[in-house]
């Protein structure tokens, strides 16, 4: 090993106080924009992220925030600040959502407060970022993925706009996103909570600044970034060096009827205890609106090595970032995208087909680490409502909901996070509570489940598919948009595992029956019509005939999977009864099973 990290001398004790100090301010952020953000988007599902930044704009902080939204992006953002706005004031505060200029989407409304102290000096960055139910789309969705470009997808675009001066509201861009937006209270209450964070977190630090001296908090963040990298080097250099090019392909959709494959070449150089990914050869920017942005490429590369490394006392900031070299390019779909391209569903489809090629060819190279593809995700379940309300005097809604998405991969040690939603989010974002969406909204979800045998088999299988059905009440019409990706490339496992099942959109009529919906798709939903949405399992990692029979049987009588997979995919030979409870192993009769599948393979 021959990896060269400077380590400054420092007070352990102090360094270990000031990152519980920091990450318990990203933490009061996020408290605060949960606990009084208006849209369920914010207040159910949790699709925001808090972080902290250098005053050279390199990320501190982030608690428990969506990997996509803050890995690469944040920085960025704060640099566009700094060249926009070179003289910065306390009380400044600015609004930026550009998708050009380092941001995830234009859903995604971003308020960043330099942290200035009493001299007058900038000292540090806090930045929220959450997403709106509506941000001003030429339709009442921020997810349209069936758009030429940005243009068609007619979002409100902020390049760090000064929204604060003093502490008091900049009242012109206050009235454009009140005029553009279809739900001005809902935004409103959104910005302030959102406000209301960055505000919170900018007099913590001012505080905490006060209490232990700027210089001494400098000199904790130089040494945070040090120990980060070491940590970060350390778990690199237990890998075997290796190379794979791994490839992938989102579904065809409107405007790329091919799809778009994609190509992840990865090198671990454990000598160096280095990891580098490569997205360079892949296609330009497409005709839809799945491409990507600086931000989301990569952080997509990036959450998946994290979420290969099993390490997970890695701190995940700036210093840990010096062991990661993901390489991009201009006017590329997985890359840095051009103006007018559009970006509405970066954060989302495309990514993931960066993330779950890059986390499985890590399983090839390292045994034992890595993990199997996430399901592709947005199925109708996780869609964007919109109509009006007759409970609310026909008031307009819009609210992107979680009510049925599972999707978790394969590791080589667990079975596949049931409720991750997708890679980016890392299973941050929270499945919808069922009465509070039909409390907020004029919905009613006649059920959700899993759906047996739609795992990724393994001997740590993925997460299987979940079905949810829901649609207007009485008295109500509905829309539903959404852009589901892996209705025909699944999420694959790895070393052995199976596929995850695929997505489905299905449209239930007043008759009762059913008719198949495209992957993206505006349903209109009269009253007694119904959505029925299959979200993807996911991958599965190792053999199925290597998995614990004792778990196997698990899934068997939790019906997750049935007693026929059971015995074809797991050789799992049983006695006894579900009915009775006397359901149990035969030992002797599944090692047999398993040999003679084995062979037979």
């Amino acid at each position: 090993m021959n990896v060269n990290v400077s380590i400054r001398r420092t007070d352990g004790v102090k360094t270990a106080i000031l990152a519980s100090r920091f990450e318990s301010i990203a933490r009061k952020m996020q408290n605060t924009l949960f606990r009084t953000a208006r849209s369920g988007i914010l207040n159910t599902a949790h699709d925001f992220s808090c972080v902290i930044l250098t005053a050279d704009c390199r990320l501190l902080a982030a608690a428990e925030s969506l990997p996509s939204h803050t890995l690469t992006g944040p920085d960025i953002m704060c640099r566009y600040v700094m060249k926009y706005h070179p003289k910065l004031r306390r009380g400044d505060c600015f609004l930026h959502n550009s998708p050009y200029e380092g941001n995830s989407h234009a859903a995604d409304h971003c308020l960043i407060v330099p942290v200035i102290d009493e001299d007058g000096i900038l000292r540090f960055f806090v930045l929220a970022k959450a997403h709106q139910a509506d941000c001003g789309n030429s339709r009442p969705s921020t997810y349209l993925g069936d758009v030429a470009d940005v243009f068609e997808e007619g979002a409100l675009i902020f390049s760090a706009a000064k929204i604060q001066s003093d502490y008091q509201d900049n009242e012109d861009l206050i009235r454009m996103c009140r005029a553009r937006i279809r739900v001005p209270e809902q935004w409103w209450g959104d910005y302030l909570a959102t406000l209301g964070s960055v505000r919170i977190g900018e007099r913590e630090i001012l505080e905490l600044g006060k209490s232990f001296g700027w210089d001494e908090l400098e000199d904790y963040a130089e040494s945070w970034f040090d120990y980060s990298e070491r940590k970060m080097a350390d778990a690199v250099c237990k890998l075997p060096s290796g190379k794979r090019l791994v490839t992938t392909a989102h579904d065809p959709f409107p405007g790329i009827p091919d799809g778009i494959p994609v190509k992840a070449a990865v090198e671990i150089d454990s000598e160096a205890g280095m990891i580098r990914v490569d997205l360079t050869d892949n296609p330009d920017c497409q005709p839809c609106g799945l491409n990507l942005t600086e931000g989301t490429s990569m952080s997509a590369a990036m959450v998946a090595i994290f979420n290969s490394l099993i390490d997970h006392t890695v701190p995940v900031n700036a210093g840990s970032f010096r062991r990661l070299d993901i390489r991009i390019r201009e006017n590329c779909c997985v890359g840095i995208p051009q103006h007018p391209a559009s970006c509405s569903v970066a954060t989302t489809n495309l990514a993931d087909r960066v993330a779950n090629p890059v986390q499985r060819a890590l399983a090839e190279i390292a045994p034992g680490y890595g993990m199997a593809e996430t399901g592709p995700i947005m199925p109708p379940g996780m869609g964007v409502i919109s109509g009006r309300d007759p409970r609310h005097d026909n008031e307009p809604f819009v609210n992107q909901v979680h009510i049925g998405v599972t999707g978790g991969a394969g590791t080589p040690v667990t079975d596949g996070f049931l409720s991750i939603i997708h890679v980016g989010n890392a299973g941050m974002c929270h499945l919808d509570c069922i009465e509070v969406d039909e409390l907020h909204h004029p919905v009613f979800i006649a059920g959700r489940r899993l759906v047996p045998d739609t795992e990724g088999a393994g001997t740590f299988r993925g997460a299987p598919s979940m079905l949810a059905e829901f649609g207007p009440i009485d008295d109500c019409a509905m829309k539903v948009l959404y852009t589901a990706d892996g209705t025909i490339t699944p999420a694959l496992g790895t070393r052995g595992g199976g596929e995850g099942g695929k997505t489905k959109a299905r449209k239930r009529e007043l008759d009762g029956s059913l008719t198949e919906l495209p992957a993206c798709y505006g349903a209109e939903l009269n009253a007694g019509e119904m959505i029925v949405s299959y979200s993807s399992g996911g991958g599965g990692y190792g053999s199925p005939l290597q998995r614990e029979p004792e778990r196997v049987l698990h899934d068997l009588r939790e019906g997750w999977i049935t007693a026929g997979r059971a015995f074809e995919v797991y050789g799992l030979v049983t006695t006894g009864r579900t009915e009775d409870d006397t359901l149990a192993v035969d030992i002797a009769a599944t090692t047999a099973r398993r040999a003679a599948l084995a062979a037979a393979a």
